[in-house]
């Protein structure tokens, strides 16, 4: 059996050395925010604030996009 703890050692190293591929978090952020963006649009035009439409849903998924690029990346 194999011990715990050199176990989370061998994890914990591993993971702090990683940064990761900027292109999936970039598609994840896109991902994300679309249907972030889409829930916001449907539940506005629900409520008769603005019309459900796909200008109104791609704008609130660039300024989402935008806005947690800029929070991430400052």
């Amino acid at each position: 059996m194999s011990n715990g703890d050199s176990e989370q050692e061998g994890f914990e190293a591993g993971v702090s050395s990683s940064r990761g591929d900027p292109r999936v978090l970039l598609a994840m952020n896109a991902v994300l925010s679309t249907l972030f963006a889409w829930t916001i649009v449907w539940g506005l035009a629900f409520l008769d604030f603005i019309e459900f439409g796909l200008v109104n849903v791609a704008t609130a998924a660039i300024v989402l996009f935008a806005m947690t690029y800029l929070v991430t990346h400052s």
